[in-house]
């Protein structure tokens, strides 16, 4: 039975399911769930990450760990991890690059991941490796953390509330007159304090995002260490439907196929630093493209073009645009860094 099927035989049952409800089944359904049976990344997949775009996106975000964990002490403890690495493509790039630059910070690599399909793409990516798998944040063992996250939090399923001409209710997914999986106002309401909108608008709540984000900031505030963690979304609160499903490199129905195509949501990075800020750590947000311009985008990919040929520089050029240019991942995709000391940190 399709996981379609199921959810419409689960609605027409029980009733219409919380968006945040939907989004766990089309995602994580153990049987049919997209990152449970789908290979999503890279060009034979539904869309390519930071990562998979240029070498120069990790060797720029292990300087900024390393810079971390100098400006830390070089505590020989420290844990480098990755949450939610895909294919294991960041991590390697960033080994690659603190192994000349901070060995020690390498002695204990940890990567987080709950899906045991990607565990095993993460091993071959990684081959030879002394790095430890974990499925949560809380098996890591009690040292200073040094932990990145690219487009981890968009995945994570969101609370959507409407407004109607009376309150806020929440987004559900029900069925339409034919049958069909259609969005509608459930009963739920919200505790938030969602801004002042007009009928019809859409407010959108990441409990989830927030509650792990905690957990990660609270364990860098009793250990020490930092986190970066970049991801598409906005820097300030505010409205809006941001729900989007991805296949094939292309923007699909979020109803039409549950389990065939990416669901994901914009991030709220205002809510995540106010997070880390209540339990001590400092929190600093920017674009995409001035955290890699800062940290020297231009000059890597001059140093890597340096006495090539002309397709090759033009390769890297291209590279660039794609990572930082306003019109492309540079405005949309924002960066969060968080620690308890962020002042003599880069980018300056």
């Amino acid at each position: 039975m399709s996981l379609k099927r199921r959810i419409t035989e689960l609605i027409a049952e029980a009733g219409p399911i919380p968006v945040s409800q939907y989004m766990a089944l089309c995602l994580f359904d153990p049987a049919d769930g997209y990152y449970t049976t789908r290979e999503p990344f890279g060009a034979r997949g539904d869309f390519t990450t930071a990562p998979e775009v240029s070498q120069m996106f990790g060797e720029l975000a292990a300087v900024w760990l390393a810079s971390a964990w100098q400006a830390a002490g070089q505590p020989q403890d420290a844990i480098l991890a990755e949450i939610g690495p895909g294919r294991g493509t960041l991590m390697r790039d960033m080994l690659r690059t603190l192994s000349r630059i901070a060995p020690d910070l390498t002695r204990r690599v940890a990567m987080i991941e709950t899906s045991p399909r990607l565990v095993d793409v993460q091993k071959r990516t990684l081959g030879e490796t002394t790095a430890a798998w974990h499925r949560d944040v809380a098996e890591l063992p009690d040292a200073p953390l040094f932990i990145v996250g690219n487009e981890l939090f968009d995945a994570i399923p969101i609370r959507q509330f409407v407004k109607t001409p009376h309150d806020w209710r929440e987004r559900c997914v029900g069925l339409d007159a034919d049958g069909e999986l259609a969005f509608v106002a459930g009963p739920g309401t919200t505790d938030a304090t969602p801004p002042d909108a007009p009928s019809g608008a859409i407010f959108e709540i990441a409990p989830a995002r927030n509650a792990l984000m905690q957990q990660i900031a609270e364990r860098i505030a009793r250990h020490g260490g930092a986190g970066m963690f970049i991801d598409y979304g906005h820097l300030t609160t505010g409205t809006g439907d941001t729900l989007q499903a991805m296949r094939a490199h292309g923007y699909v129905d979020a109803l039409a196929a549950p389990g065939e195509a990416d669901l994901t949501s914009h991030v709220d990075f205002a809510s995540l630093a106010g997070v880390a800020s209540s339990v001590g750590l400092e929190a600093r947000t920017m674009t995409q493209g001035e955290f890699l311009l800062g940290m020297g985008l231009l000059e890597r990919a001059g140093q890597l073009g340096a006495g090539g040929d002309a397709r090759l520089r033009e390769r890297l050029q291209g590279e660039v645009e794609r990572l930082a240019a306003p019109d492309q991942m540079g405005e949309l995709f924002k960066v969060l860094m968080v620690g308890q000391d962020l002042a003599g940190l880069p980018p300056r």
